[in-house]
């Protein structure tokens, strides 16, 4: 009996254990035939997904993006109803002191709307019932879909591309035909969590992995750039010496494994370049060949320094795992997707070079991970736009007349904490009250939280973190506790608390010196937010000492740093319990100066009672 209830438990222990590991995946095998004066298409494609999960699944489920560009959508009627809607996506009729706002779905003619109507689904020949419900497809299987087993559906289905307002559509502002984003039907996610079926409001995505094949036919004067590998590449127009061939078709082959999104733009006017980094992808840009000189020559000068940054990336975050990336001019700003994006092209360099950073770095925190940006979107943007400004650092040299390169980011968050709008990072995305406040939250205020990080475990620790994280959860769909649990194995610091605190609510650290006496330094915790303190004292004869104060609930203390305190010595000081609202020591010789965190990368919201004196009038 007992030898029976010991293997029993073994087992359990052991299908629970890997219960908690599996993922789906998902294949999409499509051809897809352009009308260009229509601005529509009409496909097939058959669809398999591999049921890796311990349960049985009786539907599946798809995302129809498009049908949110439609008069009365939940988009539209979020853009209604928001204080502060996307500007790209609504009219101002009234003044910039007194805005009104109108959305732009809302005045969709029928030529213009959005669709993607599914005309048949069958599984082993036979038909499924499907049902629509704003951009939600659910499909009843005629045959249940066990543990481990997989299910191929064959699916015909046409769309009409909708007049461009927030990332894919037709006719953009620069003049580009076609910009495919969102264009298909997408597998929504299932994980340990049951089904993602969140309504598409112009807000972010969470998808399973999948191998892709794309085949695109239309006239042969267009040129397209898309995700993935180009198969027929020296046989396409822009990509090798074959010429247009008027009156005629093309189809366009693109295939690329282990994704989660697809994207692609065409244009009769875009020529290709194509670059390689020293250790990372072949690169191409595709973009309109007609662009003023001005732009045309940005491009040029974008590209050897996009290599760098492939470069940079796969030393500090990773190995980019993929062949291929690809930049095309397209979409309405900027938007990352399986190794390519969609950006405009009327840029500033500055401005080109800093978009093409910034959806490049999404390879690694949105695509390579895949992780959930309709809840932890903050993670995703706060880690490519830590990631982005290290590089623009590193390589460009951005902020180098600053202590904290990072300090624009906690510039935009002290501006979010005063605004009284600021709502926690783990809301779901599409719930924040004020866009602004979303805005501000994932991309400044999620970059904080790895900066500060840093500040916590110290540098040397959060660069291990990051490439431990790399090969503990590539392909694996991370959440946030997951980064915790690394950083804690990397640092040995405890970090419960600041995950809760920074993550799960909307309290803000606010430390300061209270009072100097003689020797004696007296600090106050003046927020609900207890953080460890570098405290830098001055003494009257001109020496330094760093005073090193960890919390309690760290457990533990980060390593001196010497590239911010080179040749200071560094006294650890008895861990300061959270419950305490101040906290003394005894400096080893007459103070002239005391500074909280002389590198400003603790967020203090109210950093002028950080140092004695104050320089405060």
């Amino acid at each position: 009996m007992k030898k029976f209830v010991f293997v029993f438990m073994v087992f359990s222990m052991t299908f629970l254990g890997a219960q908690s590991d599996w993922q789906q995946k998902v294949d999409y095998k499509m051809n897809i035939r352009m009308d260009v004066n229509k601005f529509g298409y009409d496909a097939d494609m058959v669809f398999t997904y591999y049921n890796n999960s311990p349960d049985v699944l009786n539907k599946i489920y798809f995302h129809l993006y498009y049908n949110a560009f439609q008069p009365g959508s939940a988009m539209d009627e979020r853009l209604k109803n928001i204080p502060d809607p996307d500007p790209r996506m609504t009219k101002n009729l009234g003044t910039k002191e007194n805005p009104v706002f109108e959305s732009r779905i809302a005045k969709l003619t029928p030529e213009d709307i959005g669709y993607q109507k599914v005309n048949k689904i069958t599984q082993n020949g036979q038909i499924l019932k499907t049902q629509v419900r704003g951009t939600i497809l659910e499909v009843e299987l005629a045959q249940a879909l066990n543990p481990g087993a997989p299910a191929v559906l064959h699916m015909e289905w046409e769309a009409q591309i909708p007049q461009i307002i927030r990332r894919g559509g037709k006719n953009t502002n620069e003049g580009i035909a076609f910009s495919m984003t969102q264009w298909y039907p997408k597998a929504a996610q299932y994980d340990q969590e049951g089904w993602h079926l969140d309504e598409y409001i112009a807000r972010e995505f969470y998808a399973p992995f999948g191998d892709f094949d794309v085949k695109i036919t239309m006239p042969s004067t267009y040129i397209v750039g898309a995700s993935g590998k180009l198969s027929n590449e020296n046989a396409m127009p822009g990509y090798s010496n074959t010429k247009f061939k008027k009156n005629s078709s093309t189809t366009w082959h693109f295939a690329a494994k282990n994704i989660h999104d697809f994207a692609w733009a065409a244009d009769e006017k875009f020529k290709v370049d194509k670059t390689n980094s020293a250790h990372g992808p072949t690169i191409y840009y595709v973009y309109d060949k007609n662009l003023d000189k001005e732009f045309l020559d940005n491009w040029q000068k974008v590209q050897p320094l996009t290599a760098q940054f492939f470069d940079f990336m796969s030393e500090r975050f990773g190995t980019y795992p993929w062949e291929t990336y690809t930049v095309v001019q397209g979409g309405d700003g900027g938007m990352e997707y399986g190794t390519s994006t969609l950006v405009t092209g009327k840029r500033k360099f500055e401005s080109l070079l800093g978009v093409i950073y910034h959806e490049v770095a999404h390879s690694w925190f949105q695509h390579l991970f895949a992780i959930d940006e309709t809840r932890d979107e903050w993670m995703d943007e706060g880690f490519t736009t830590y990631a982005e400004a290290a590089a623009m650092h590193h390589i460009m040299g951005a902020n180098k007349d600053k202590i904290n390169p990072f300090q624009d980011a906690y510039d935009g968050y002290y501006f979010l904490v005063a605004s009284g709008n600021e709502e926690p990072l783990s809301l779901h995305a599409d719930y924040f009250n004020y866009n602004q406040a979303y805005g501000l939250s994932a991309y400044y205020k999620g970059q904080v939280y790895v900066a500060q990080l840093g500040y916590i475990i110290g540098e040397e620790k959060l660069a291990e973190t990051f490439l431990k994280f790399y090969d503990s959860w590539k392909f694996k769909h991370p959440k946030p506790a997951d980064f915790q649990k690394i950083a804690q194995d990397v640092s040995g610091i405890n970090l419960k608390w600041y995950n809760n605190l920074f993550i799960n609510t909307v309290r803000y650290i606010d430390y300061g010196v209270k009072s100097v006496s003689g020797n004696k330094i007296t600090l106050e915790n003046a927020s609900n937010f207890p953080m460890p303190l570098d405290v830098l004292v001055t003494y009257t004869d001109g020496s330094k000492q760093l005073y090193y104060i960890p919390l309690n609930e760290m457990r533990g203390e980060k390593d001196h740093e010497n590239q911010f305190y080179n040749g200071i010595g560094q006294t650890l000081l008895t861990a300061w319990d959270w419950t305490t609202p101040e906290y003394s020591f005894e400096a080893a010789k007459p103070v002239q100066i005391v500074e909280i965190d002389y590198t400003q990368r603790l967020a203090d919201v109210n950093r002028t009672n950080n140092v004695f004196p104050s320089s405060k009038p």
